[in-house]
């Protein structure tokens, strides 16, 4: 019984250092990443505000008076869970692919998992809701999933996967951060816009005189039939008759907004911006511009790459960065309004010296493509290297510029294996989130394969005649002398 007391502290519950081999990759990153410096700056979007509460008018015995309620900081509510179990999922979600409830049921059958989100003993039971993941990601925002690509980076450094003379030269790339939503047809938008306002006019209290429900269903298959066939005459009738009947929707509606009895406080203004979206998309033509190709997405664009097996993309533009030699991700930025690849470089290299603060290094020399033609103005700190400026290049330049496909792999795996795909947080706001929170996932899977790559190092045959070598002497002079050659250790295993 003593014996049993002295290898647990808890008897009724086992200690996952002892369950686990604590020369697992991720066991080994959980020792290494610096988890005080990320609650540090997490802590404060989790801070109780200090409120000035309002004031309510009462009446007594003693006349008219006038208290304050609400004032000062509130103790109640439920206790928050810890930063670093949270940080921990959303690294985990970003790395291995999952989504928000799939991350949380294999938390709690991985050992492993647990111990690298700081927990000491096995837990059987979800650690949180897969609510809870989304509302911390909208509460740290931007400059929260910044700290935890930050802290990757860090980690790079202090296991010395990376040298950071590395972070001076990097590679620079865009690519389509594409959103969750149904490719835009025309005919699909106008139907989807005629059952949503009725909805939304039902849910208001407010009576429609016809809602076009079995003609709407019937009209979209009949668009969908006609465009199989490539019958683009009657396809077209088709989705002029569309039109006219979300008009006629549209223009009841508007005739009893004032009729509207719902209790809702925030009702009448979800259906005025829904009849405005409605209305666009009534209007709207094949070839404008500026077109509204989601109803639940309005910040969708149209972007096209230049790709053969898919000439537009619908979603929002994403700059990378990566190290020129290791390919380890230094930068993630969204750039809604599908600006010119040249004129978001100086904002892409404007983050990245500031994930790169605490290493000291700053990027002198960017590979990129022609599509950053033209804008060596605007960044008089560093060099642009691409192949437009081939001539004047050097021999060490062109074998540079050799390296400048090496990001292109590193943004299919973002898309395959990280998430980039299909962005499916709401608003522009969390197409700048996602595609943060994929560069930490994807640098979290490189530093895995790094202290892996680094403990077989430690395991090479050298390491392993050494090792042999002591033993032996071990066995025949128990008294050991410094005579003989000892194993250095490694710093990747801790």
């Amino acid at each position: 019984m003593g014996e049993l007391a002295l290898a647990t502290d808890d008897f009724f519950r086992a200690r996952l250092d002892q369950m686990i081999d604590l020369r697992h990759p991720l066991a080994v990153l959980a020792r290494r990443m610096p988890w005080a410096q990320i609650e540090a700056a997490l802590a404060p979007s989790f801070a109780r505000q200090d409120r000035a509460g309002r004031e309510l008018a009462e009446s007594d015995l003693f006349g008219p008076s006038t208290q304050l309620a609400g004032a000062g900081v509130s103790a109640a509510g439920r206790p928050r869970l810890p930063i670093r179990l949270m940080a921990s999922l959303l690294y985990l979600k970003q790395a291995f692919n999952l989504s928000d409830e799939e991350v949380i049921e294999r938390w709690a059958e991985n050992v492993v998992w647990q111990y690298f989100s700081g927990q000491e003993y096995y837990e059987p039971r979800l650690p949180c809701d897969a609510t809870q993941i989304g509302r911390f990601r909208s509460a740290i925002g931007e400059a929260g999933v910044e700290e935890l690509l930050k802290a990757t980076i860090d980690t790079a450094v202090a296991t010395q996967a990376v040298r950071p003379s590395e972070f001076e030269r990097v590679i620079v790339d865009t690519t389509v951060q594409e959103k969750a939503i149904a490719h835009p047809v025309d005919s699909r938008l106008l139907e989807i816009a005629r059952a949503k306002v009725v909805a939304a006019a039902q849910a208001a209290g407010i009576a429609l005189k016809q809602t076009f429900a079995k003609e709407g269903k019937q009209l979209r298959r009949q668009a969908g039939g006609y465009a199989h066939a490539k019958q683009f005459r009657r396809l077209k009738r088709v989705v002029k008759r569309q039109r006219t009947v979300l008009g006629i929707v549209l223009r009841e509606v508007h005739r009893k907004l004032g009729a509207a009895t719902t209790e809702s406080p925030g009702m009448p203004q979800r259906l005025a911006t829904l009849l405005e979206r409605a209305e666009r998309i009534r209007n709207q033509q094949p070839k404008d511009h500026n077109k509204l190709y989601a109803l639940h997405a309005p910040e969708v664009e149209c972007i096209g790459k230049g790709k053969a097996r898919k000439p537009y993309e619908f979603g929002v533009k994403a700059s990378l960065a990566v190290t020129h030699r290791s390919g380890l991700m230094v930068g993630a930025r969204t750039f809604p309004g599908n600006p010119y690849d040249g004129h978001v470089l100086a904002a892409q290299l404007e983050q990245t010296r500031i994930l790169l603060e605490d290493v000291g290094r700053r990027p002198k020399e960017v590979v990129v493509d022609l599509g950053f033609r033209g804008v060596d103005r605007d960044n008089p700190d560093v060099e642009i290297i691409h192949r437009g400026k081939f001539k004047s290049l050097s021999a060490r330049q062109h074998r540079w510029l050799k390296r400048r496909q090496a990001i292109e792999p590193a943004i299919g795996h973002l898309k395959s294996d990280h998430r980039m795909d299909r962005c499916w947080l709401h608003g522009a706001t969390g197409d700048a989130l996602h595609a943060v929170l994929c560069a930490a996932g994807y640098n979290l899977r490189w530093l895995l394969r790094a202290i892996a790559r680094m403990g077989k190092k430690r395991l090479s045959f050298p390491s392993i005649l050494l090792v042999l070598l002591r033993l032996l002497r071990s066995l025949i002079n128990p008294h050991p002398t410094d005579s003989w050659p000892r194993a250095a250790p490694s710093a990747a295993m801790g």
